[in-house]
C-alpha cells in the first residue's frame, strides 16, 4: 500500500502502455511548473502564461529555446524552480521516484520498471535499480565539479552568493544538455576563457555518451572488454567532435562576425571547439549563430540532428543509429546480408529499428517545419534551424523563437516532447513483437 501511495503508475500502467504514462506525467510535469513559474514571486511581472509554458516545456524536455530572458524574467526562486525541473527532465522523473521508493526500502512493482525502462532507453528490466543508482551517483557528482570549477570564475565576478547559484545553475544546465544560461547571450561573453569552455563543454559531452557507456567504461576499463555499443559512442562521438571542430573552424575563420572578429588564433580555436560540440543538444553558444554563414548553419543542423547516445541527457537521433546507418549503406553497396564492425555484426532488427526511427524523425522535422512555415514570416533557415533545434532538444537558436506567434509556440512546444519522448515511444513499439497469423507470398517492389 505505501508503494501505491509513493509512485501511482500501477494503475494507470494498466490501463496505458509505458510510454503513454511517461507522457503523462512529462506533460502534468510541464504544466504544474508553468503554474508555478506564473506565480508573482517566480517572475518580474512581465511574463504570460504562454511564457511560462514553452519555459517549463523547454526546461523538462531539456531543450534551451527560450521566449524571455532567464536571468533577468525570472526571480531566483523561479530560477530554482527552472534548474529543478531541468534536473528531473534530463534525468528522468521515474529515475528519481525509483532511487526514492530504494531509500525507503520499497520494492518497484512490474509495471513502474516497465516505465524506468522505457524512461532509461533500455530493452531488459535487468539491473535497473544499479543503473539508476549510477545515473544519480554520476550526475551529482559531475553538476558539484563543474560547480566549482566555474566558481574560480564567477565568485570572482559576481561575489560568494551570486557566483555560486550562477555555477550550480550552468552546471545543471550543461550536464542535463539543457542549454539555459542566466546571461542575456548566453556564455557569449566567456568565449575565450577556457575554464568556462572546458568545464561546461566537458559537463555535457560526459552526460551526452549515455550512462551505459558510462558504466561499461567504469567496470571494463579496457578497450577490447567494452561492449559494441560503448565502442560505437566512443569512435562515433570522436569522429562528430573532429569532424565539427575543424569544419566550423574552416568555414567561419574570416567571418568577421564570428571567428573573424576574435582576437588570438587560441581564442578562435577555443570558439570553433565549443561551437562544435555544443550542437550535439547541449544548446550553449559563445557565438552567435544568426551571424554564422549558411553553410555554417547546414552543418550544425546536420549535428542536432544526430544528438548525443542513448540512455542519457542529450536528444536527436543518436549516435549509434547514425553509424548503423553508415553501416547499412555501405553493407547494401557490398552486397552483405548482416553488418561487421568491432568483431559483431547486426542483424535485420536492429537496421529494421535505425530505418524506422530515422523515418519518423525525418517526418516529424519535415511535418513541424512545413505546419511553422504556415504562420512564420521570417527567414526559412532560421525557422529550419529552430525546428532542428526543438526536435533534438539542442536549444540552439537563430531568432526565429522569439518572433513565433502563439500557434508557431504550440508548434514548438510539441516538437521539443516528441522530440524528448518520440524515440522512447518508438522503441517501446518496435520492442513489441506480434506473430502474424495469415502469410502472404513475397511480392517484389522496384526500388531506387
Amino acid at each position: 500500500m505505501a508503494k501505491r501511495r509513493a509512485l501511482q503508475l500501477s494503475l494507470a500502467s494498466k490501463r496505458l502502455s509505458p510510454p503513454a504514462v511517461l507522457a503523462s506525467i512529462y506533460a502534468m510535469f510541464i504544466l504544474g511548473g508553468a503554474l508555478i513559474l506564473l506565480l508573482p514571486f517566480s517572475q518580474t511581472g512581465n511574463v504570460t502564461f504562454s511564457d511560462t509554458l514553452f519555459t517549463a516545456a523547454s526546461a523538462v524536455t531539456v531543450t534551451g529555446l527560450v521566449v524571455v530572458d532567464t536571468g533577468s524574467d525570472f526571480t531566483l526562486f523561479g530560477q530554482i524552480i527552472i534548474a529543478l525541473l531541468i534536473q528531473v527532465g534530463g534525468l528522468g522523473l521515474m529515475t528519481f521516484a525509483a532511487l526514492l521508493l530504494t531509500m525507503l526500502g520499497l520494492n518497484i512493482g512490474m509495471p513502474e520498471r516497465m516505465v524506468l525502462r522505457d524512461e532509461m532507453g533500455q530493452t531488459s528490466l535487468r539491473d535497473l535499480a544499479a543503473l539508476v543508482r549510477v545515473v544519480i551517483s554520476v550526475a551529482f557528482f559531475c553538476e558539484a565539479l563543474g560547480t566549482a570549477l566555474l566558481m574560480t570564475v564567477f565568485v570572482p565576478e559576481f561575489g560568494w552568493s551570486h557566483g555560486f547559484w550562477q555555477a550550480l545553475f550552468h552546471a545543471i544546465s550543461a550536464f542535463n544538455n539543457a542549454g539555459f544560461s542566466l546571461f542575456p547571450g548566453s556564455l557569449s561573453n566567456y568565449v575565450g576563457d577556457p575554464t568556462v569552455n572546458l568545464t561546461i563543454t566537458a559537463l555535457f559531452m560526459v552526460s551526452g555518451l549515455g550512462f551505459v557507456v558510462l558504466v561499461d567504461i567504469y567496470r571494463k576499463r579496457n578497450w577490447r572488454q567494452l561492449s559494441l555499443h560503448t565502442k560505437l559512442m566512443l569512435t562515433g562521438t570522436l569522429f562528430l567532435i573532429l569532424w565539427g571542430w575543424v569544419l566550423f573552424a574552416l568555414l567561419e575563420w574570416t567571418n568577421p562576425q564570428t571567428l573573424g572578429g576574435l582576437d588570438g588564433v587560441g581564442t578562435k580555436v577555443l570558439a570553433s571547439w565549443f561551437q562544435a560540440v555544443t550542437p550535439r543538444t547541449a544548446g550553449f553558444n559563445t557565438l552567435d549563430y544568426a551571424e554564422m554563414r549558411d553553410s555554417t548553419t547546414v552543418m550544425t543542423i546536420s549535428l542536432m540532428l544526430v544528438g548525443g547516445g542513448p540512455s542519457s541527457t542529450a536528444g536527436g537521433i543518436k549516435v549509434t543509429t547514425m553509424i548503423v546507418l553508415v553501416l547499412a549503406t555501405l553493407a547494401f553497396f557490398n552486397r552483405q546480408e548482416k553488418l561487421h564492425i568491432f568483431g559483431r555484426s547486426l542483424g535485420i532488427q536492429e537496421i529494421t529499428k535505425v530505418l524506422a526511427l530515422t523515418a519518423l524523425s525525418l517526418f516529424l522535422v519535415m511535418f513541424g517545419l512545413f505546419t511553422a512555415s504556415i504562420t512564420y514570416r521570417g527567414d526559412f533557415l532560421d525557422l529550419l534551424f529552430e525546428v532542428v533545434s526543438a526536435f533534438g532538444t539542442v536549444g540552439l537558436s537563430r531568432g526565429a523563437t522569439g518572433e513565433l506567434d502563439e500557434f508557431g509556440r504550440a508548434l514548438i512546444i510539441i516538437i521539443m516532447f516528441v522530440g524528448r519522448l518520440g524515440p522512447l515511444t518508438l522503441g517501446f513499439f518496435l520492442a513489441t513483437r506480434s506473430v502474424p497469423r495469415i502469410g502472404y507470398p513475397e511480392g517484389r517492389v522496384y526500388l531506387g
